[in-house]
């Protein structure tokens, strides 16, 4: 099977995955069957294929996209990537034989890998959620794209691909946690309470929680303290405005009925007089 774009042959070399919506396939350049090797997602689904048509011109043109070609042939759309044998994050990821600074740097590179894809979000919460995470021996990361569309929610966005990356990097602290580990702490309290809402967040906390303390300026210990007890503190925060909202209203009801604050009277005028003598004389 060869599918044809304008600038490119790609000729099918073996089926990777084959469903309802789409299939992937690993191709070489016709004229080059002894050189790279490319992922090829044929889709057949019809919304999928729209949302694909309409980010194909925003992904292609990014300079740092690894999307190689994008083109209609036929019936389906064509997606072509390239191909790396993949090493999945889940076989390879050997916790016990890190240090938490080595975790830490794989979990920085994930997010990296995650904010510079340059693919929509509903495609890239299909690589996150259906382990398309490798894992290089240098601990750098890189996605494979043997995914199946027919589940693609096309709803999805940069909070679900953020909360989702939170869980997997939650899994690999979780192999420290008996560690003095700031990072699983604080990614894990954020979780619970689903707080991340973009990759930044999330790569601003991991980094911040992962410097040593004793090479943090006290500016970036303050940030990190308000970060790690963020909702604490706005919990506190949040009742002492109550607090201060009800001060506020017994004292205007109290102008209301008795026309004045007798409150106030406590620290307002309290000497008028000092035995006979008026002071306001």
């Amino acid at each position: 099977m060869t599918f044809e774009s304008q600038k490119s042959s790609y000729t099918v070399v073996s089926t990777l995955f084959s469903g309802e919506a789409n299939s992937c396939y690993v191709a070489r350049l016709s004229d080059d069957m002894g050189g790279r090797s490319f992922t090829v997602i044929a889709v057949r689904d019809h919304d999928a294929i729209r949302m694909l048509m309409e980010a194909e011109s925003k992904i292609i043109n990014i300079a740092n996209s690894q999307l190689v070609d994008a083109f209609s042939y036929g019936n389906d759309y064509v997606l072509v990537f390239p191909y790396r044998q993949g090493r999945p994050l889940g076989s390879f990821f050997v916790g016990e034989a890190l240090t938490l600074s080595e975790i830490e740097e794989i979990g920085t590179n994930l997010l990296l890998a995650c904010m510079t894809a340059s693919l929509p979000y509903p495609v890239l919460y299909l690589l996150l959620d259906q382990g398309q995470i490798n894992l290089s021996k240098d601990g750098g990361i890189y996605f494979s794209y043997i995914i199946d569309l027919s589940i693609m929610d096309l709803k999805r966005t940069e909070r679900d691909c953020t909360v989702k990356c939170a869980q997997i990097l939650r899994a690999l602290l979780a192999t420290k946690e008996n560690e003095k580990n700031i990072s699983y702490e604080l990614i894990s309290r954020k979780s619970d309470n689903n707080s991340y809402s973009s990759f930044t967040e999330l790569y601003r906390d991991l980094r911040i929680a992962a410097m040593p303390v004793e090479k943090m300026s006290l500016w970036v210990r303050i940030k990190s303290f308000f970060s790690r007890n963020a909702d604490t503190l706005f919990g506190i925060l949040f009742w002492v405005c109550v607090i201060l909202g009800i001060v506020a209203l017994i004292i205007l009801l109290s102008h209301v009925v008795w026309g004045n604050v007798p409150i106030i009277r406590l620290f307002v005028n309290t000497f008028k007089i000092i035995g006979t003598e008026s002071l306001l004389q």
